[in-house]
């Protein structure tokens, strides 16, 4: 609620001058320096990130009860990672979409959004001149009461986008599987960590250990105490764990 009401403070800001200063977008950020200028990378919460590069706007999973989306800069590219509706909001997307705006959604969203271009499993596009490979997200371990599991092979994707020579790993939700460990040269990683639903602590120090980021951010973390991370990866003075609000 205090987010949403810091959004509606600023419309009249945004409506005089544009989106030009950090001071405008009501919530925390990072900024890395890429070999093509800055990337600034906005907090939302849950699964929902704004990154700003060069003149372009990105989201990933902008999940609707987070923020006033329609108040913030429209976008440019918008990746959905899987159909659940935490993470596939289609008021949210309709709220930030543009004529010119492209999304890219996983298999799992085919036919759910219009004009959309569909990423498979282990494809690769380049989009605003960012490149962009789909890595498969899913579950192994922790199942639905049936069996199944929560989220199934071949739905659902995370994202390697690549800023310059800057790569960004955004998970979606999955478990430290074999495609996820495989990844290499990842600057920044953003790994799930919610049960029973993605990776538990231990499942994601487990993933960073493989990867080896240069900084970690554990999202989508729900009730899950994300500094038991920090802990369990205090002998990786190579990888920079930060907790930001992205419960």
């Amino acid at each position: 609620m205090q987010k949403l009401l810091l959004v509606g403070l600023w419309l009249v800001a945004q409506a005089a001058v544009g989106w030009t200063a950090d001071k405008e977008i009501p919530f925390e950020h990072d900024t890395f320096v890429t070999s093509r200028g800055d990337l600034q990378i906005y907090f939302i919460g849950h699964a929902s990130l704004m990154m700003r590069f060069e003149e372009y706007v990105v989201y990933v999973d902008p999940l609707g009860r987070l923020a006033d989306f329609g108040a913030l800069p429209k976008a440019d590219l918008v990746l959905i990672t899987h159909s659940h509706g935490d993470h596939l909001d289609l008021a949210a997307l309709a709220d930030l979409r543009k004529e010119e705006t492209q999304v890219i959604v996983s298999a799992g969203c085919e036919g759910r959004v219009e004009n959309a271009v569909v990423l498979r499993n282990g494809e690769h596009r380049v989009a605003l001149g960012l490149g962009i490979e789909a890595i498969p997200a899913y579950n192994i371990v922790s199942l639905r009461p049936d069996g199944q599991p929560y989220h199934l092979k071949g739905e659902g994707n995370g994202y390697v986008i690549e800023f310059g020579t800057t790569r960004v790993y955004v998970a979606g939700d999955t478990e430290n599987v074999p495609e996820v460990k495989a990844l290499r040269n990842i600057d920044v990683a953003f790994l799930p960590m919610n049960q029973p639903y993605t990776m538990t602590p231990e499942m994601v120090a487990d993933a960073a250990r493989a990867i080896g980021p240069r900084v970690l951010y554990p999202y989508h973390y729900g009730d899950t105490d994300p500094t038991l991370l920090v802990g369990l990866l205090k002998d990786r003075k190579d990888i920079d764990v930060r907790i930001r609000p992205m419960r």
